[in-house]
């Protein structure tokens, strides 16, 4: 028996403005910058001589093809994005690009922006608009509650027990500003 797996879900193609900037940023990194670099780190090794022991000739070999590989998918990738430079006409409802705020059950506030999932980042507070969470957002308006399901995991010693945690958090402010 194989070890299927279905295919991943095909993921939503926009992106912003600043996203898509930054993937060209890592694109002509990796292609003017950190490809030559490691091209001159293999030849030099090649030059030493027997290359089946020879560990830089053959880790730069491995490195080269991850380089290649991203640049592939980069390349692919960003000819199907599209950019989404504009606020929607209505910007009093949750959409691509909004910033939402959340007010929890206790007195936690907290904001996320809605963005494509290339530009994920948790240190800016950006989530996809594919993520479940988002998915409950999308279309709420200022005063809408969402109920979101947390599983929390135990271990135990021969089973696994699933718990559910649910959160309510109100939306207390929608954003498009660009930052």
């Amino acid at each position: 028996m194989g070890r299927y797996r279905p295919p991943e879900a095909p993921k939503t193609a926009v992106i912003t403005p600043a996203g898509f900037a930054l993937l060209q940023e890592e694109m002509n990194f990796l292609w003017k910058v950190k490809r030559p670099e490691v091209t001159r780190k293999v030849s030099e090794a090649a030059a030493q001589g027997d290359r089946s022991e020879n560990a830089d000739y053959i880790y730069g070999k491995r490195q080269l093809a991850e380089i290649d590989r991203r640049i592939r998918y980069l390349d692919k990738r960003m000819a199907e994005l599209q950019i989404v430079d504009r606020p929607p006409s209505r910007t009093d409802r949750v959409y691509f690009g909004a910033w939402v705020t959340l007010e929890g059950d206790s007195p936690i506030t907290v904001k996320y922006r809605l963005v494509g999932p290339d530009e994920i980042d948790t240190k800016k507070e950006y989530i996809s608009v594919d993520a479940p969470m988002a998915k409950l957002l999308l279309g709420k308006g200022v005063g809408d509650e969402v109920t979101i399901a947390q599983s929390t995991g135990t271990t135990r010693i021969l089973s696994f027990a699933d718990q559910q945690v649910l959160n309510r958090y109100e939306i207390i402010a929608i954003d498009y500003e660009q930052s």
